[in-house]
């Protein structure tokens, strides 16, 4: 089973960039789709951003779509999420997220690993 940790949340002002990135281990992410998703306090986990197993597909939400890219390096086996231009409505517990297809899926309840979240806080 795989196992995913995500680094490089922290505190940054509105206006602000941060990179995210996540880890895997325990096996390979090369032959599945990733995903990043998040939660703020009081709300449902909502998707966020999704690339396929080459990167040749990618898949945002409408909230982030021009200020986020997410990229992928098979041969280091992670997954980063570049965020751009950070609003305080940004502000969340961030998750990367495996799935067996090898496509992009917004929906969480394709996605079969998890990580522990990495806290992202936008100051206004």
């Amino acid at each position: 089973q795989v196992q995913l940790v995500e680094s490089g949340g922290g505190l940054v002002q509105a206006g602000g960039s941060l990179r995210l990135s996540c880890a895997a281990s325990g096996g390979t992410i090369s032959s599945s789709g990733m995903g990043w998703f998040r939660q703020a306090p009081g709300k449902e986990r909502e998707f966020v951003a999704a690339i396929s197993r080459s990167g040749d597909i990618r898949e945002y939400s409408d909230s982030v779509k021009g200020r986020f890219t997410i990229s992928r390096d098979n041969t280091k086996n992670t997954v980063d999420l570049q965020m751009n231009s950070l609003k305080p409505e940004d502000t969340a517990q961030y998750y990367c997220a495996a799935t067996r297809l090898s496509g992009v899926t917004l929906y969480s309840r394709n996605y079969y690993a998890w990580g522990q979240g990495t806290q992202v806080t936008v100051s206004s």
